[in-house]
């Protein structure tokens, strides 16, 4: 019997944003370090995903920075999540509803576009009174399927899992 692929999603992002965070709320087996720091998750972790009888595979990455670095760790983590983009089936790009739109997500999002992926937005953070002003402005991002939540806590978790995509 032939063993079916699950589709696989990939969680990017730039650093701080809450992608281990959304990670951990979504994963029941494997938990990834989410602190308030920059830098922490370096490499990838992955499990396997069921909701509502539908299961894929779900993938945590490094933060992404697209400018030159010096640091080969930075080099290495960014390169690890240039090619989980590659195998990705659909792509879970989380950016930061607190701090609103930078330089990066930008940067990030017209690399995004040029992959052609399915690509939802995930802002994050909506749970922070700042968040509820910013969010307006990741419209300009282009990505046309979107979702609000709070990854640390659990606010519209089951609206990003319902998208078409990941059912």
């Amino acid at each position: 019997m032939k063993k079916t692929k699950l589709p696989q999603v990939v969680i990017v992002g730039r650093t701080n944003v809450g992608k281990s965070t959304l990670f951990n709320r979504l994963s029941e087996n494997i938990k990834a370090i989410a602190l308030d720091q920059e830098g922490v998750t370096r490499d990838f972790l992955s499990d396997t995903i069921s909701w509502q009888g539908r299961s894929f595979n779900l993938v945590d990455t490094g933060g992404i920075s697209l400018r030159r670095t010096q640091d080969p760790i930075l080099a290495q983590a960014r390169a690890i999540a240039l090619s989980l983009i590659e195998s990705a089936d659909i792509i879970l790009f989380v950016v930061d509803g607190k701090n609103g739109l930078v330089t990066e997500d930008r940067e990030i999002a017209n690399l995004l576009h040029k992959h052609g992926k399915t690509v939802f937005l995930v802002i994050n953070k909506v749970d922070v009174k700042d968040a509820i002003e910013n969010v307006h402005e990741f419209e300009s991002l282009g990505f046309s399927k979107s979702c609000f939540i709070s990854a640390t806590h659990g606010k519209n978790i089951i609206d990003l899992l319902e998208l078409n995509a990941l059912r």
